[in-house]
């Protein structure tokens, strides 16, 4: 069985500010997220083209030895705790597909996203057939409620509901920010409509294991569209260029912060 969410996390910001915001905040969160012979590494990052469809190809790889849970570690081989992740980003919908080399078939998360200038309000954006829609299961993202982040994650710099930006004047976000924001259709907003698909084919394991990635997913999600909001000084002013440029620096850092350190970020190891 495969199993499917499909998470939308509603933004104060534009499709547009959020392309330059979302490639801006993966740099920086690769960073956090890489040391000590663990993280991110960065094989290709390049334009690509598919029949009609454009966009950037970037593959992947994350090291997370360390970052798994312990009941994980004990039944994988050494060297198999690495993922691929290739990515088709035609902004504004992308496409990621992780994999395992050790699991081959018989593993791979898939995320498919939908920027929409709306409010989270549309179902169905990704356009499944209305039976297979039915069995997935729709799931809120607040960026400003703190009970959604997990305790060891949260930071007051990375809280939206305390951050306010000088360069664009939005935050801190109340209680009822997104009331407000849909009652003023003058103000900028848009959804992340994220349709996570989850396949890991091991008898015994198989409902643990999935349910402990979607758990994760929205672990991610949740972190990096805080950070996302409470970094939009360092992004709004910067163009595509500025962030190719930035891209090319970033998987230089990473190479270099994988080989020293300590391990660095977010783990799952204490999760069962």
């Amino acid at each position: 069985m495969v199993l499917a969410k499909e998470y939308r996390v509603v933004l104060p910001c534009s499709v547009d500010e959020y392309q330059v915001g979302q490639l801006y905040s993966v740099a920086e969160a690769s960073k956090n997220e890489t040391g000590g012979g663990e993280g991110i590494q960065v094989l290709c990052n390049e334009p690509y083209q598919i029949e009609e469809e454009t966009g950037q190809f970037t593959h992947k790889i994350y090291h997370l030895q360390s970052k798994v849970p312990s009941f994980i570690r004990m039944l994988a081989p050494e060297g198999s705790l690495t993922f691929h992740e290739k990515a088709w980003n035609a902004f504004p919908y992308c496409r990621t597909v992780i994999t395992n080399e050790y699991m081959k078939d018989s593993f791979f998360v898939k995320i498919e996203t939908w920027h929409k200038p709306d409010m989270g309000n549309n179902d169905n954006v990704h356009g499944l057939d209305a039976e297979k829609y039915k069995e997935v299961e729709i799931v809120n993202i607040d960026i400003a409620d703190r009970t959604q982040v997990h305790t060891s994650d949260y930071k007051t710099e990375e809280d939206p509901a305390l951050f306010h930006s000088e360069k664009v004047d939005r935050g801190p976000l109340t209680p009822d920010w997104k009331k407000e924001l849909a009652s003023d259709s003058e103000k900028p907003h848009m959804c992340a409509y994220k349709l996570v698909t989850v396949y890991f084919k091991w008898w015994g394991l198989q409902n643990k294991v999935e349910s402990l990635i979607h758990k994760q997913e929205r672990r991610i999600f949740t972190n990096f569209h805080r950070q996302l909001f409470c970094w939009i000084d360092h992004w709004i002013d910067l163009n595509m260029d500025d962030i190719r440029r930035m891209e090319e620096e970033t998987q230089k850092e990473l190479e270099e912060m994988r080989r020293k350190g300590q391990v660095r970020g977010t783990s799952a190891a204490k999760e069962s």
